[in-house]
């Protein structure tokens, strides 16, 4: 189809339903270029989690309507309930439907690009824990991590991509 990461001009519509561009084409969007978890996010919508490949390796890229999708999650007028679901999804780095000290250390080490030891990060993590699991499982669902979200005011006006 040409240069990759070029729309063509015509398409037929079943080159139109199976066009994909290059994971890569998303860092031009400044806030996925700078985002730690822009790897992770692309996992999430394009439905390519532990495949075993690299996500550098853009894995097929990405359709009009997965990229649509995650469009309209991280506008600003998403509704909170959207946003709080897909971030649970990007922070369930194992996908068990939970996040356990393991997805919380994952999402840490994100946050701090190698600023905290494994120690540091570990003790952050059981805080965490200790604050938010109110059930007392060592693991937060998602309604915790609910709970936790919209207690944090900054998240709707972070959880966000502006074109």
């Amino acid at each position: 189809m040409g240069d990759p990461g070029v729309v063509p001009r015509t398409m037929t519509s079943q080159q139109a339903s199976s066009f994909r561009i290059p994971l890569s084409c998303l860092t031009r969007i400044p806030e996925l270029k700078e985002n730690p978890f822009s790897e992770r996010i692309s996992e999430v919508f394009t439905g390519r989690q532990n495949t075993g490949q690299s996500p550098a390796a853009d894995a097929g890229g990405i359709c009009f309507e997965e990229f649509l999708e995650m469009m309209s999650v991280f506008s600003e007028q998403a509704p909170r309930d959207l946003k709080v679901f897909y971030a649970f999804k990007i922070y369930d780095f194992d996908e068990d439907g939970v996040l356990g000290l393991s997805d919380l250390e994952h999402t840490c080490r994100q946050l701090v690009q190698g600023g905290l030891n494994a120690d540091e990060v570990a003790t952050v993590c059981k805080k965490v824990l200790e604050e938010s699991d109110i059930d007392g499982d060592g693991v937060l669902s998602y309604l915790e991590f609910e709970h936790v979200v919209t207690r944090a005011s900054d998240f709707m006006a972070t959880f966000h991509i502006r074109i």
